[in-house]
């Protein structure tokens, strides 16, 4: 990962997605922006208890960051539906994955522990967010959004790269009632008593899925052990949302 610092925001990448001249991609951290505590500050959740005005001033620093045309937001609720964006009007659309080949449309997910998954195709110049919190992860979101790049754009698994953001570690992912909430095929990822590595869970999905082992990163932050540089939900239970952002350039060799 490489740490970027621009006019006070702090965000992080993928090395093997910086060297596609056409992407925009960060995972950005908590610093920078205008929300005061316990949202300080980069805070980009509308649903935190902040207000509108801090979270649009903080929205606006991130795409100004981009240099895209619009920062495409749904609402998240740990399912598995994918919304392909064509731009440029969005109204209200619950989902956990957004994917598009439209030029300025910078995708957003919002996270404060759960994963948020990033994909891009560098041959078709396709890119895709996914949420992945545990539940996600449960119902298949992550190889759910990998069909929908290959069957409505005509991606091929093997082109995919992929990078897993700042989330909840196995340090810290502890699920007391894991009996009854996860499948049996993570327990090879259990820690201890009742840990869970979610990274590699998310690894396992996008191999099974056809991505190469190789061109899949992960940040192997976490969220809950870094206050400085992230929100955490099960840490601070009333916090903000970190954005993760990825898009192609609204100028397109």
């Amino acid at each position: 990962m490489e740490r970027i610092r621009s006019g006070g925001l702090v965000y992080d990448c993928f090395s093997s997605f910086s060297a596609i001249p056409w992407l925009f991609h960060g995972c950005f951290t908590r610093k920078g922006g205008v929300s005061i505590a316990p949202y300080e500050g980069l805070n980009t959740g509308l649903s935190t208890g902040d207000t509108a005005v801090a979270v649009a001033a903080n929205r606006e620093a991130i795409l100004a960051e981009s240099a895209g045309e619009t920062l495409v937001v749904a609402s998240q609720v740990h399912g598995t539906t994918v919304y392909v964006y064509t731009g440029p009007e969005m109204g209200a659309v619950e989902a956990d994955a957004l994917v598009t080949d439209r030029p300025g449309a910078m995708l957003t997910i919002l996270t404060a522990d759960c994963q948020a998954v990033l994909l891009v195709d560098p041959v078709k110049k396709v890119v895709a967010n996914v949420h992945a919190g545990w539940r996600g992860s449960v119902a298949g979101v992550i190889p759910r959004t990998v069909s929908v790049m290959i069957q409505r754009f005509g991606c091929r698994a093997e082109d995919l790269l992929a990078g897993i953001g700042p989330s909840l570690g196995p340090c810290c992912a502890e699920f007391v009632n894991y009996k009854k909430e996860l499948p049996e095929s993570f327990y090879t990822h259990r820690v201890g008593f009742d840990h869970f590595d979610f990274w590699a869970i998310s690894r396992d999905q996008l191999c099974d899925a056809g991505l190469s082992a190789g061109n899949i990163g992960a940040a192997q932050y976490c969220t809950q052990c870094d206050d400085d540089h992230y929100f955490s939900y099960r840490r601070n239970h009333t916090t903000g949302r970190m954005a993760t952002v990825i898009g192609i350039g609204s100028i397109v060799s």
